[in-house]
């Protein structure tokens, strides 16, 4: 008994002590003095006011401008949305400058991306209906892939993990795509730039005519075309959109361009776009593969499959 009654009192005595080194390391109000933290040595910081997401929301509001523009306005939409996506490499320099990067800004990019480029191929889909279910497709896969490698990446590689850290034992193709950024670049560039050459087609149709807004005066015996008749072409019909689509006659009244230029450029850059759609297809099939071999991990860790 006499032990515990001396241990007690030498505990409230070093309470006391330590009590009273308190009070006189504190300030003239009677309150203790509270040791600085780590964050205490660092100033405040904003994420959502960084240089590169700011950037990032600039490009936001061109792609919103340009879909306000796009039924009816080819070439200033062409404007806006072409520096929304010059736009995209812009804010990963100021990232790197300002020393800036962050997840938040890297999963804006890529939503960004995805969403504006999904809204134009909607528009395509619209302008040429008879090829909807290809750029359906694309759409599809464009999300599908970079949603599973996205998902892959945090669940297998860890959350501090970029999407953009690509090993090369598991593709040297993604591996080239994410960390050149050259290459990056001109793929991402040329597979916007197919679709925008697309997008300046449907603009020059040779079905969608100026003088299919006039009626024609019927001949002696009555016969006549109707506002809106189609060229008499099995192939053209099968390119070019049908008169009655969205926006056909605003195209045909006010908008109507030379295709000179817009088939250069679908040309030029189908060949980057093709292989956009192999990466995306490549991507999607490591990142499913790769969340399989954890799922067996997994798996084997629970003991399953059980023993018979």
């Amino acid at each position: 008994m006499n032990g515990v009654r001396a241990r007690r009192q030498a505990a409230a005595e070093k309470e006391k002590t330590a009590a009273t080194n308190g009070n006189s390391n504190g300030k003239s109000n009677g309150h203790a003095a509270v040791a600085p933290t780590a964050d205490d040595d660092y100033p405040h910081e904003n994420i959502f006011l960084f240089w590169p997401n700011v950037i990032g929301y600039f490009r936001i509001i061109l792609a919103i401008a340009s879909l306000y523009y796009m039924p009816l306005h080819p070439r200033t939409c062409s404007l806006l949305y072409s520096i929304s996506c010059l736009l995209d490499a812009l804010d990963g320099y100021a990232a790197r400058y300002f020393e800036q990067s962050t997840r938040f800004g890297a999963v804006l990019d890529m939503v960004t991306d995805r969403c504006t480029t999904a809204c134009l191929i909607v528009f395509l889909s619209t302008a040429f209906p008879r090829w909807a279910i290809v750029f359906q497709g694309l759409v599809a896969l464009d999300l599908a892939s970079h949603y599973m490698h996205m998902y892959a990446t945090l669940a297998m590689g860890g959350s501090e993990t970029s999407h953009k850290a690509v090993d090369r034992s598991r593709s040297w193709l993604l591996n080239l795509y994410y960390t050149n950024k050259t290459v990056l670049f001109v793929f991402c560039a040329l597979n916007e730039l197919f679709f925008i050459a697309l997008y300046l087609l449907s603009f020059s149709s040779p079905i969608l005519q100026p003088s299919l807004l006039k009626p024609i005066v019927p001949d002696a015996v009555g016969n006549g075309l109707h506002a809106g008749a189609q060229i008499n072409s099995s192939i053209l019909r099968q390119i070019f959109a049908n008169p009655h689509s969205a926006a056909a006659l605003e195209m045909a009244r006010a908008n109507k361009m030379d295709s000179f230029w817009p088939w250069v450029l679908a040309g030029i850059s189908f060949p980057v776009m093709a292989g956009k759609q192999i990466i995306n297809v490549i991507q999607l099939v490591k990142a499913s593969k790769w969340l399989a071999e954890g799922d067996v991990k997994a798996r084997r860790a629970a003991g399953l499959p059980r023993r018979r």
